[in-house]
């Protein structure tokens, strides 16, 4: 499984920016899932980083869930809000995995705490998604030209420019 801290040292470029957007927009992403009869959906999503990892964890009893519960596959796209994509954008892809860990899940939930207030300690986690991230992509207006940045699992991150 390649965690968050993995991808990280593979596609350094991806990570930054992937880092940068989700700050900018206070950690929400939108997440891709696959529904039951095979159409995407798009959910809007607060994923965190935390021992290495990126966790997809939220609100019980979600349709995003119950698609990953069903088909592990997804995209995750930090959230655009400038059509001239003057600070970046990013995508990961992979599979989610529920891990179910209960002591992590509370060290998880005293991190949030500590971090933002929101109280889970002691909370029954549903689910708890690890992203196992498989490819990634970013893209960065430079110069005038478009660079898109691109790293598949095994594979060095590469830049194509588009002029």
């Amino acid at each position: 499984m390649t965690t968050w801290e993995d991808f990280a040292k593979e596609a350094p470029r991806i990570a930054e920016i992937f880092l940068r957007r989700h700050a900018a927009t206070h950690n929400l992403c939108m997440l891709a899932t696959l529904r039951s009869d095979g159409f995407p959906r798009i959910s809007p999503m607060e994923p965190r980083i935390f021992e290495g990892q990126l966790w997809l964890m939220g609100m019980p009893h979600t349709t995003k869930f119950q698609d990953l519960a069903r088909d592990p596959r997804l995209c995750l796209h930090t959230a655009t809000v400038d059509t001239e994509v003057s600070d970046g954008d990013a995508k990961l892809w992979g599979r989610a995995n529920d891990v179910r860990d209960r002591e992590l899940h509370q060290r998880f939930a005293v991190d949030l705490f500590e971090q933002t207030g929101f109280d889970l300690r002691g909370a029954e986690f549903d689910h708890f998604y690890a992203l196992d991230i498989t490819g990634a992509s970013s893209v960065e207006v430079i110069d005038g030209h478009l660079d898109i940045t691109v790293w598949k699992l095994g594979e060095t991150e590469h830049v194509v420019r588009k002029h």
